[in-house]
């Protein structure tokens, strides 16, 4: 008798999910968990711990739901390697997060499954709601769920939309569904058998139709009403945590083991034919499953590297270039040393920003804000005000998040905050979503902040100090990973404010770079013998020495890892049209567009960002080598 094939072998698609017996799940589940894991081992690519924790929500709200119909909203997104799988991207996933194969997030042009495109958090809720209430106005009979993560809840906007969903819009009420997924609680004694049952009933028939006609024999006797309705929230608070979720308008369940499909099957066939908005608190574990990643689910966050699963991520390797998160993890504990003043900041990124160590060392001056980028601006600001220093260590992508508060409560105020904007530039596997491409155009617009691009580890160490030193608004820029191996000097050695530097003379081309790009560009300038600035300062820019350059070359050349509307080049610009200049000019920087996930350095070649990509723009800008001769053309 052959053996049955593997279950998962038989999915290409939830509709063949929804074919299996409820028996199966569990099997299924089981093997859907080894994939990811083999999965994310053998690209040595991807999320980890948060996938594994989300294996039978997953199975489950398929089961339960008519997916593509219904609509299911991923927040975050790097929970969805399940997902992907079920939905028809189970022999794609080996190219996960590679240039040309299937990215890490849901994305709306990879499938129809993918409904709304999550990658910064705090945006399902909002995205459920708006495709809920489309339906009851198109007259579609269809359920929208959204899963959010206990983190993303810290955000403001998770709140504003549970405050606009548990209203009537025009008299109607959306069919919505929020299912929390908390995976930072324990699931501790409550959430059992008992609980379980409670869950149940609470969501299903009985309990509405005794819950209802009670307020409705009650309410002729107010008091009798209140009371009742005060014992209920009581007796409902001491088992489960939905009070303020009730308050919201939502009817709350749960918290239900997110890992038991007896529970949540039959829980969320309950709610599925509720109307109205619904709550489902499920409590999960990051690496459920693999016993590495339940015990240290930081570090199984996500991997780097590929691994043998049964021997767990490899140890770090000893020696090797820092990265510039780790420069600025250093550099912010031997400030904090000299300054008792600084006190730093991060929004829910204290191992992505480098501040382990300074936790650790300095806990009365941490803070970790959560998920809520626009009140850690506003919060430095209030520091700030009363004479702290603080220092906000933010990716790029994520301070758009808090670009209101950026300029009206602390630049406006001119207050010293310092923002360590990490990830500026492209960011490789992690995609569009997480690409630092627009900071140099935002921040440059903006009255009374300034913005460094240091071009290496010790420029980058340099750049904080000054900046910090400066007493005004200022932002440093500085790319993911490792730079090129530079001394990095102990000192806390300042910048003079404003002035850029000549790294090589050359003749008749001046190339201006800003940031890490200084050093293809001093590559390509070798080859045709030109001339490289190192500006290092975006604003103020350093107007005397783009003038001399423009006045003594008969071409300039600006290089930037950002998108080159508005950029660093569009300063150069402004400055030699100002100054009456009519030398030709070509801006090299990230191309209109959204620039898609890969290997850093061949995304950087793509966008013709490398050595070579930089020489044969200006080639073709300018003419042949070396005279130039179509410089004047």
């Amino acid at each position: 008798m052959k053996p049955h094939p593997p279950l998962l072998d038989r999915i290409d698609s939830p509709a063949d999910l929804r074919r299996l017996p409820r028996g199966d799940l569990p099997a299924l589940a089981a093997e859907l968990r080894a994939f990811v894991l083999r999965t994310v081992s053998q690209t040595g690519n991807g999320h980890l711990g948060s996938n594994l924790g989300t294996v039978e929500l997953t199975v489950a709200l398929h089961y339960v739901f008519n997916t593509p119909h219904d609509r299911i909203v991923w927040d975050v997104g790097h929970q969805t390697y399940p997902h992907k799988v079920l939905t028809g991207r189970r022999d794609r996933m080996h190219t996960l997060r590679q240039l040309g194969g299937i990215g890490g997030f849901p994305r709306r042009e990879e499938s129809e499954y993918d409904t709304f495109g999550t990658a910064h958090s705090s945006t399902s809720i909002s995205a459920a709601l708006g495709m809920a209430l489309a339906s009851k106005l198109k007259g579609e009979e269809r359920r929208a769920v959204a899963v959010i993560g206990d983190g993303a809840m810290s955000a403001g906007m998770a709140f504003e939309a549970l405050n606009n969903a548990g209203v009537s819009h025009a008299g109607v009420n959306a069919d919505l569904l929020v299912v929390l997924n908390d995976n930072d609680m324990s699931i501790s004694p409550p959430v059992g058998a008992l609980n379980k049952y409670l869950a149940r009933l609470m969501s299903g028939q009985f309990y509405e139709a005794a819950r209802q006609g009670a307020k409705a024999v009650l309410k002729n006797a107010p008091p009798l009403f209140e009371l009742a309705r005060r014992f209920e929230e009581h007796a409902k608070g001491m088992v489960v945590p939905g009070t303020i979720f009730e308050e919201f308008g939502f009817n709350y369940v749960g918290p239900i083991d997110g890992h038991d499909l007896d529970a949540l099957i039959p829980t969320l066939e309950n709610l599925r034919a509720k109307r109205g908005p619904q709550f489902l608190h499920v409590v999960t574990k990051k690496g459920y499953g693999y016993k590495p990643a339940e015990a240290d689910p930081v570090r199984y966050h996500a991997a780097s590297t590929k691994f043998d699963p049964e021997q767990g991520f490899p140890a770090a390797k000893p020696g090797g270039k820092p990265s510039y998160t780790q420069v600025f993890g250093q550099w912010l504990c031997d400030m904090a040393e000299a300054d008792p003043l600084l006190v730093a900041i991060t929004p829910a990124m204290r191992e992505g920003s480098g501040l382990v160590e300074f936790h650790q060392r300095f806990p009365k001056r941490y803070h970790d804000v959560g998920i809520a980028e626009q009140h850690a601006v506003t919060f430095a600001a209030g520091l700030a005000c009363e004479g702290l220093k603080p220092v906000v260590a933010i990716y790029s992508t994520f301070l758009q998040r808090g670009y209101d508060q950026l300029i009206h409560d602390v630049a406006l105020q001119n207050l010293p905050v310092v923002f360590a904007l990490d990830r500026a530039g492209l960011v490789g596997a992690d995609g569009p979503t997480h690409a630092g491409a627009y900071d140099i155009a935002y921040v440059r617009c903006v009255p009374n902040l300034a913005l460094l691009a240091p071009s290496d580890e010790n420029e980058c160490r340099q750049a904080l100090t000054t900046a910090f030193r400066h007493g005004t608004p200022v932002a440093v820029r500085y790319p993911r990973g490792a730079g090129i191996g530079a001394a990095v000097d102990p000192a806390l050695t300042e910048w003079p404010w404003g002035r850029g530097l000549v790294r090589r003379r050359g003749q008749r081309l001046a190339i201006l770079a800003f940031g890490t790009l200084l050093h293809p560009a001093l590559a390509a300038a070798e080859k045709l013998g030109a001339t490289v600035a190192d500006m290092r300062f975006v604003k103020p820019l350093d107007q005397a020495l783009v003038l001399e350059l423009a006045r003594s070359h008969e071409a300039l050349v600006t290089v930037e890892e950002g998108c080159v509307m508005g950029g660093a080049g569009s300063a150069v610009l402004e400055c030699v049209a100002a100054a009456g200049l009519a030398v030709p000019l070509l801006q090299l920087g990230l191309p209109d567009r959204f620039v898609e996930h890969g290997d850093p350095a061949r995304l950087l070649a793509l966008c013709g960002l490398d050595a070579a990509g930089i020489e044969q723009s200006i080639l073709q800008r300018f003419g042949g080598r070396p005279s130039l001769a179509a410089v004047n053309a």
